[in-house]
């Protein structure tokens, strides 16, 4: 269920976000265009996906020259406009909060997630290509930017593997 909380928040919800932070519950939360997104963690399932794709991306994204990072990151250039991913490739890997892009990132889809309306986003920020997995329906979906939007591709584009080989590999939940 949405909910906006116009500015000034009532303290207890800024109790209940300072008590997340603390928590570490936010660390899928988001920002977009100054309106927080807080989103709970993942399932089992979710976390069984990320696991295998971590390996499965690795061979392929370092014999690439790519640096794999599959574990939640930072797309955006502050923290008032940022999505954060479930993992990514990157060209160079750096050190930091925020990252302006990545060569790709990875969505694993949840139930009611917002994992599609990123796209735009993602195309601003000049991500190459994104990768979605969608456990429920055991689906991989390759995009790659294309003149500013995303396009269906089979095979990436950055690694040597496509989305049907991808699939293959998955022990799905």
């Amino acid at each position: 269920m949405p909910t906006l909380v116009l500015d000034p928040p009532p303290a207890e919800l800024t109790a209940l976000l300072e008590r997340r932070r603390k928590w570490g519950a936010d660390t899928h939360d988001e920002v977009w265009d100054g309106v927080l997104h807080v989103t709970p963690a993942p399932s089992g399932g979710h976390a069984k996906i990320a696991q295998q794709l971590a390996v499965l991306l690795d061979g392929p994204a370092r014999a690439a020259g790519l640096q794999p990072t599959m574990h939640e990151f930072n797309v955006g250039d502050s923290k008032d406009d940022y999505r954060v991913p479930d993992g990514g490739l990157h060209r160079h890997f750096v050190d930091a909060v925020w990252y302006p892009t990545a060569a790709m990132v990875v969505e694993i889809v949840s139930p009611d997630d917002e994992t599609w309306a990123k796209l735009p986003f993602y195309a601003s920020h000049k991500v190459d290509e994104i990768l979605i997995v969608n456990p429920e329906t055991r689906s991989v979906d390759w995009l790659a930017l294309s003149h500013g939007s995303y396009e269906p591709i089979e095979r990436s584009r950055l690694i040597d593997l496509g989305a049907a080989e991808l699939r293959e590999q998955i022990d799905w939940p």
